[in-house]
């Protein structure tokens, strides 16, 4: 498939406060995810690697001890197996982008 529209999309619960909706290739993982204001996500690792990038709202992230404030248009990159943390100052929008793909995540969906 190489046209989505996430409205058509199941929403998924990933975590108490995140929500989201993905598409999946064989190599990766691809989701419109929305964060609630005050969500702190505790720190985790897992072995994909992951690209997020801030659509609106701001969001800081703590990766592998560096710990900055994502805003619109910033993204930033998790390496496999790095941890990491999160918390929603407000309410957010991310695309995140995993390699390889998050079967987890998958499994949600049906």
């Amino acid at each position: 498939m190489s046209f989505t529209d996430y409205s058509e999309r199941p929403v998924i619960a990933i975590y108490p406060g995140i929500t989201g909706s993905f598409m999946h290739t064989e190599t990766m993982s691809h989701g419109r995810i929305r964060l609630d204001a005050g969500t702190e996500l505790p720190e985790h690792a897992h072995p994909h690697e992951q690209w997020t990038h801030v659509i609106s709202g701001k969001l800081e992230l703590t990766i592998g001890g560096e710990t900055k404030i994502l805003t619109e248009n910033m993204s930033c990159h998790m390496p496999s197996n790095v941890p990491h943390s999160g918390y929603a100052h407000t309410d957010c929008e991310v695309i995140d982008c995993f390699s390889p793909v998050r079967e987890d995540l998958m499994e949600k969906e049906l």
